[in-house]
Parts: C-alpha cells; sequence; structure tokens
C-alpha cells in the first residue's frame, strides 16, 4: 500500500474510533425513542376484552379475527393448534362460537407500556347451546397500530380444576 493510502485509511479508522464512547467500562450508548406513546388506562384495556366478547356474541368469526393484528398468535383453549394466520383463527372461532359462548372475567391484571398492554388473569364461558360453563386462565397481548388496539398474542387453557 502506498504512504498516502496508509495514512487516508488510518485517518479515516481513527476519526471513526473519535466518534465512539472510549470511556473504560461505559455502557452502551442509548438512543432516543422517536415513538409517541398511546396515553392509555387500565379501564380502556380491560374494555377490550368486551369488545372481544361483543364480537363473539354476533356469531361472526370474522368480527372476531379482525380484533387480532396480521402478525399475532392465538394459543386456544380447546384446540392443539396454534392459529397463526386469520384463516386457522377464523376455523376456531367458528366451531367455538356453535355453543354460543359468553364470557366474564372473574380476575384480571393489566400492565401497561409504550404502545403495548397486557391483561392477564382468569376467565368464565358460560355456553347457551349446552348450559355449561367453563373456567380458564387467559392473557391477552395488545398493540397500538395508531389507531386501534390490536390482539398480538392470545393464550387460553382451561383451569386444571
Amino acid at each position: 500500500m502506498k504512504p498516502a493510502l496508509m495514512s487516508a485509511v488510518a485517518f479515516a479508522f481513527l476519526a471513526g474510533c473519535a466518534n465512539q464512547d472510549m470511556t473504560p467500562n461505559a455502557g452502551p450508548i442509548s438512543h432516543e425513542r422517536t415513538e409517541t406513546c398511546k396515553a392509555t388506562t387500565k379501564a380502556e384495556i380491560a374494555a377490550l376484552f368486551q369488545d372481544w366478547n361483543a364480537a363473539l356474541q354476533t356469531g361472526d368469526p370474522q368480527r372476531v379475527v379482525n380484533l387480532y393484528a396480521s402478525d399475532s398468535i392465538l394459543l386456544p383453549t380447546v384446540s392443539n393448534q396454534p392459529r397463526l394466520a386469520a384463516a386457522e383463527k377464523a376455523d376456531y372461532f367458528e366451531h367455538f362460537m356453535q355453543d354460543r359462548p359468553s364470557g366474564s372475567i372473574d380476575l384480571s391484571s393489566i400492565e401497561i407500556g409504550c404502545n403495548m398492554a397486557v391483561d392477564a388473569g382468569l376467565y368464565s364461558f358460560a355456553f347457551a347451546s349446552t348450559g355449561a360453563v367453563v373456567r380458564g386462565r387467559y392473557s391477552f397481548t395488545y398493540r397500538w397500530n395508531g389507531s386501534q388496539w390490536l390482539i398480538t398474542s392470545h393464550h387460553s387453557s382451561k383451569m386444571p380444576e
């Protein structure tokens, strides 16, 4: 390598190092977030279950599926198959809704973050066509997409009794 080129490469390398924090034991350089967080309340997040339950009451699986983000996962109560695609979720709800379920929250714990929220706890379903009541554990994770809260993950399992 020619001396002039070596000097240019060395200068470029050293200039790059000058922009780095070279303090011993310095942590990672933080970058400011430019994301705007939606202001919300636990009551608003709790109401999202009521919206989901109301969609369930319509008997239209697509109304329920529309509450899920396109990249969401449903880990349903009465199926061993994780549901990733909208069509898979619709298939699950079509079968689940045949007995006309109505859900109610028995215990809820809500955590709120920046454009994300988690509602986890216990719920019960009363099935109008059979009279059965099933208690379960649930978790809904929500993400604010700029215009509405969408479910990004939903896990449900029967109580072991």
